[in-house]
């Protein structure tokens, strides 16, 4: 039986333990958020790039799905070799390096040349595909001591920060050099987010330093579950995001395209659009980011119904601001929901020495989803939006249901656990 002297020093260790494990989150967060001032900030821009050098909607569209087939494809294999070898900052940094300088070399692609810009979308999805289950396992580690859903609410409220910034950066560029052609606007501002690109490896490197091994935040095993593969809610959890992923675009490009095909907002000023999505993807994640710790997988289930109508209000009969920003609200909340809450939940769902693997197949089945819906999408954006609006909100409005689905599953299966035990 511990004395009140030695309880005491526990007492206080923990909360060493906690503080350290908040400090990890906040510095790779912060992080993080020159990560996404580089590449948010180029996503801003992009689909009206790619359309600029001459590429066909099909393509933009395709580039889209097929990068989030081939990131989440490797993102298993990285997530299984991460578990195997326990070197996950070596797969971080790798995956980084390669994501955030493959942004600024969007700077040297000639006039004309879309095949080369879409050579380094994909590089730098391969890159995300590197390092995403390494530090999404790093991540939930220090999570443990502080909460899953606010952990993960904080990075990506930090991450969205960047993304604000980001677009900015290419929207003073654009005024600044009011007198350059578009075309040398648009490589101006790639070569400026190499600056972000390069602070985003400085600090990695430090956290690196002074948090060698952030897996031993994680000390005591989870007693509520099992292993995920084998679990019916985490099972249920991946079919919802699989539906989800079907109608939600998660990339801006083909909606960047459209608002600067309908051109109700001037294309200098398109980035300022996406950094406001990326504003309400910010509070979304914080919101529903608590909730999750509260309410648990029932959060997921109100993102993605707020998040449901955002087709309708970009690609629908109506066309004006108001349905624009609509559109930027209702989607910048469901990319709140996958950064933030869908991470949050495969960690609640998985073991810490399955934890890579966990998010690698849950990313496979995302990018499977969006790969092969993309092509469907881009057939309808050209051909019939309304059919696109009713297929993407019945796919996100079926994932909803099973993300409400998700709690009670997991609230029963965890119980069994523990009697079992």
């Amino acid at each position: 039986m511990e004395t009140k002297e030695e309880e005491t020093k526990s007492e206080a260790d923990s909360k060493a333990v906690a503080k350290a494990a908040f400090a990890f989150i906040l510095l790779m967060s912060i992080m993080s958020l020159f990560n996404d001032m580089t590449f948010e900030g180029a996503n801003g821009a992009l689909g009206a790039f790619e359309s600029y050098l001459g590429a066909p909607t099909v393509a933009i569209a395709a580039v889209s799905g097929i990068g989030s087939l081939l990131g989440c494809a490797l993102r298993m294999l990285s997530g299984y070799f991460t578990d195997k070898t326990k070197k996950y900052w070596a797969f971080t940094i790798v995956g980084y390096c390669i994501d955030v300088f493959s942004v600024p070399l969007l700077a040297l692609v000639p006039d004309g040349g879309w095949q080369l810009a879409i050579v380094f979308v994909l590089t730098e999805k391969i890159g995300k595909a590197i390092k995403k289950p390494a530090k999404s396992s790093l991540m939930s580690f220090a999570a443990h001591k502080t909460g899953e859903g606010k952990s993960f609410a904080i990075a990506e409220a930090l991450d969205q920060i960047g993304a604000c910034i980001g677009p900015m950066i290419l929207t003073l560029v654009y005024t600044v050099g009011s007198d350059l052609t578009q075309y040398q606007k648009y490589i101006v501002g790639f070569a400026f987010l190499g600056i972000p690109a390069l602070i985003c490896i400085v600090l990695l490197l430090l956290a690196r330093r002074k948090f060698p091994a952030p897996d031993a935040f994680e000390t005591k095993q989870k007693e509520r579950i099992g292993s995920f593969y084998k679990s019916k809610a985490y099972m249920l959890f991946v079919i919802a995001a699989f539906f989800f992923a079907a109608g939600y675009m998660d990339s801006f490009s083909l909606i960047d395209k459209h608002l600067a095909d309908i051109a109700l907002v001037q294309s200098d000023y398109l980035p300022l659009l996406y950094s406001y999505a990326m504003f309400i993807d910010a509070i979304s994640a914080l919101v529903f980011g608590f909730l999750f710790d509260r309410i648990g997988f029932l959060s997921v289930g109100f993102a993605s119904l707020l998040s449901a109508p955002y087709a309708y209000f970009f690609f629908g009969p109506i066309s004006n601001l108001t349905m624009v920003f609509l559109g930027l609200t209702s989607w910048g909340i469901g990319m709140g929901a996958i950064e933030s809450i869908l991470q949050a939940g495969v960690s609640k769902l998985s073991k810490k020495e399955e934890r890579a693997r966990a998010y690698g197949f849950f990313e496979l089945v995302y990018g499977v989803s969006s790969f092969g819906f993309s092509f469907l999408i881009a057939y309808l954006f050209d051909t019939n939006s309304n059919v696109l609006c009713a297929l993407s909100l019945a796919f996100v409005l079926f994932a909803t249901l099973l993300f409400f689905l998700c709690e009670p599953l997991y609230r029963k299966e965890s119980k069994g656990i523990v009697e079992a035990k």
